[in-house]
């Protein structure tokens, strides 16, 4: 099924061909609706390259396209802008084909690719905390939407569970370890020990040795100091999977920085003896010479004390990833801080002759309302837990004010929905490099752009069907009066829309548009009865609003994010 923007796409490249002129630009949606549906630039381009008037040319091009299956007469605005107007009869052909059409329109890709996205990332010994949000979402989405698209997606969770912080970890078990307390939070009392022995160690010279000791015994395969370790490793994950189960969220596999750990010698040596790492001062390093950003910035893959880092274990699982899981594309969603790191780590790779896709997928910072990291008064991060059940909370206690009569059970499972929504929502729906303020009263509204505001449309459109009784959705839709063609053009931008989040990894292009798909719907019923309308008018208002609600349902799921049937 194509849609409206590829086929507009294809005929003006006809055009364009059959006036003599080059390939440039396509159509993209218009800025403006008062001016049509569709717009390109194709004129502006090319005047620029030809010194030509652009209006000129745009009259050029209009002259020779072949539309008017599915457009009216375009026309040339402004500086050479050519406008689209899409006809009525073609939306409605397009929208009795999405109808019947499980996937809503949406093609599966062309050229699909095996991609490996790393996301998420916790550290063993640690609470997952506020900020493993963005990484968490935004992988979660990017991952539901590749594999939806037809790619072979592998969600890869790489999680902290190696390195200097496990000698603190392992003494303190040894000496400071509560088992009563181990039990009742394993997280919490991990995080003590960890942190008392911290503390001994700045103080006594005798800890911090003993420390590093247990460490260097961990690292040689010591059977009592590995036990513990794995302790600590299953007890995370346990309450990792506690909140990824609440959260929706899963992993294909758990490669750990230990998983690489054997590995690293040999990237080390291999290396070295492609010439592409050398020793400086005592540490083995890379250096860019030849890359201007990264010409004074080596990557060190041993340490002098020839202690490895982030970076061999890196190199080592692009080599996993690439040889093992054949991967053509490695996506990492990773915080901005580790632009550098990155560049480095695909320099590296490049240079070794890996062809893979990979991409750096960064993202900002959620603030608090002092527009400052979000801490607790202590200062420590919020722990993920506590945010995820306040959402809860907050979101049964508006579902009672509004809903009493509901059971106790059914509430509870709404406000999880509605909750957890919200928070996803609230971070997806923002550009991901964007910094933002986290606001309980703005992500939980029932107005603007949240998700409980989308999923009340939802709830809205199976009311009405719950009211309507049986029906028959067969029959395709006649749009006559505007608000009903509006909606029905924003319904047929939903196989647009999804494929271009993947451009640059923006899933808050798919909530903004279906934030405005909302907008129509609500404008749709408040304009145009449903239920009150006679036939043949009622059945086509029917299929209007069973089609929105099945895309409103399918993009917030791409999201992550479940809606309820009554709010």
């Amino acid at each position: 099924m194509e849609i409206f923007q590829s086929q507009l796409t294809r005929k003006l490249s006809e055009a364009l061909a059959a006036a003599g002129f080059p390939p440039a630009g396509d159509v993209s949606p218009a800025t403006d609706p008062r001016f049509g549906d569709y717009q390109s630039n194709a004129a502006l381009v090319l005047g620029k390259q030809c010194g030509e008037n652009p209006r000129k040319i745009a009259d050029a091009i209009v002259s020779r396209l072949d539309v008017a299956e599915i457009c009216e007469q375009p026309n040339v605005a402004g500086a050479g802008f050519i406008n689209f107007t899409l006809k009525r009869e073609a939306v409605e052909k397009k929208i009795a084909e999405i109808l019947h059409d499980e996937r809503l329109g949406v093609a599966s890709a062309t050229s699909p690719r095996k991609i490996v996205v790393d996301f998420g990332s916790p550290n063993v010994a640690k609470p997952m905390h506020v900020g493993h949000i963005r990484s968490t979402f935004l992988g979660d989405a990017l991952a539901r939407i590749a594999k939806f698209l037809g790619h072979d997606v592998i969600r890869d969770n790489h999680i902290g569970d190696w390195g200097t912080q496990f000698g603190m970890v392992i003494w303190g078990w040894k000496n400071l370890l509560d088992l009563e307390s181990l039990k009742r939070d394993p997280i919490a009392e991990l995080v003590r020990i960890y942190k008392e022995t911290n503390e001994r160690a700045t103080k006594d010279e005798a800890v911090r040795e003993a420390a590093r000791a247990e460490l260097v015994k961990l690292q040689a395969g010591d059977p009592e100091n590995y036990s513990i370790w794995k302790q600590c490793v299953d007890l995370s994950m346990q309450e990792f999977s506690k909140a990824y189960e609440l959260l929706d969220i899963h992993y294909d596999i758990v490669r750990g920085e230990s998983f690489y750990n054997d590995r690293l010698p040999a990237v080390v040596e291999r290396l070295l003896k492609s010439g592409l790492a050398e020793m400086s001062e005592g540490a083995v390093c890379v250096f860019f010479r030849d890359i201007p950003e990264l010409a004074d910035k080596p990557c060190i893959i041993r340490k002098r004390d020839g202690g490895y880092n982030y970076a061999t274990t890196d190199v080592a699982t692009v080599d996993y990833r690439i040889n093992d899981l054949k991967a053509n594309a490695i996506w990492y969603v990773v915080g901005a801080p580790q632009i550098l790191h990155f560049k480095q780590i695909f320099a590296i790779a490049r240079r070794e002759g890996y062809a893979a896709d990979f991409h750096h997928i960064a993202f900002g910072s959620i603030l608090g309302a002092d527009r400052k990291l979000m801490k607790t008064r202590s200062g420590e991060n919020v722990p993920l837990h506590d945010l995820l059940e306040e959402g809860m909370v907050r979101a049964g206690g508006i579902i009672a004010e509004k809903n009493p009569e509901l059971a106790e059970s059914e509430r509870n499972e709404i406000a999880k929905i509605i909750g957890i929504g919200a928070i996803k929502y609230s971070d997806l729906s923002q550009y991901r490099m964007t910094d933002y303020i986290f606001s309980w009263d703005k992500m939980l509204s029932l107005h603007g752009n949240t998700a409980p505001y989308l999923q009340n449309a939802y709830v809205r459109i199976r009311s009405i069907f719950r009211k309507a009784g049986a029906v028959s959705l067969r029959e395709a839709p006649a749009l006559s009066e505007p608000a009903e063609l509006n909606l029905a053009k924003r319904l047929c931008q939903f196989a647009e829309i999804v494929p271009q989040v993947l451009n640059d990894f923006r899933p808050n292009i798919l909530a903004n548009y279906l934030f405005e798909l909302a907008n129509s719907f609500h404008t749709f019923y408040e304009t145009c009865p449903v239920l009150k309308a006679d036939e043949p008018v009622r059945a086509s208002r029917l299929a209007l609003c069973d089609l929105t609600g099945r895309v409103l349902q399918r993009g917030l799921k791409l999201l992550g994010i479940d809606v309820p049937e009554r709010m």
